[in-house]
């Protein structure tokens, strides 16, 4: 369960001028101050993809495609983000060094994953996220229907990704 958080105006705006989410900051600021480990970040991470699907899906009630379009991707991103931290995959360093997840970096780790876990869906729903950021969400080329279309693969990401969190959390318990 979240909460509600009032950040300064100044503060979100220089964030959004950075090209960043106020959302992703937190997580990645937060989790270095209490050193939480891949575990926990990859559960705060499915818990923000849970809330960007609900999003996603009151814009499609209300007809918007290239809010829904965003969201479906946020979902993706924190699914794969979640998945590089449980795997200890060399992006998540990487992003910490550049100080930010590219695009790029998101796609090089939905590779990785999808060949460290034999599941190549993971990096197919990733390039279906990507088509929705460009031409749902910048370009605007998208209709409702076609947003629609995309959320099962999306919803089969993230029910994915909580049983990876799930058995990995099992595994290191024992």
């Amino acid at each position: 369960m979240g909460c509600i958080v009032w950040v300064p105006r100044r503060i979100v705006k220089e964030i959004e001028r950075r090209g960043l989410c106020v959302e992703d900051v937190l997580v990645e600021v937060l989790a270095e101050k209490f050193n939480l480990d891949s575990q926990s970040v990859a559960e705060v991470r499915l818990e923000l993809a849970e809330k960007y699907l609900e999003e996603a899906r009151s814009y499609v009630e209300k007809g918007d495609a290239v809010q829904a379009s965003e969201k479906l991707y946020k979902v993706v991103e924190e699914c794969v983000k979640a998945l590089a931290e449980l795997l200890n995959l060399p992006e998540v360093e990487k992003a910490k060094r550049l100080g930010r997840w590219f695009t790029w970096l998101l796609g090089s780790a939905s590779s990785r994953a999808s060949k460290v876990l034999g599941e190549p869906r993971i990096e197919f729903v990733w390039g279906i996220a990507y088509d929705l950021h460009v031409w749902g969400f910048h370009e605007v080329k998208y209709g409702i229907d076609v947003v629609e279309m995309r959320f099962p693969h999306i919803e089969w990401l993230l029910r994915y990704t909580k049983e990876k969190v799930k058995e990995l959390s099992k595994g290191s318990q024992r």
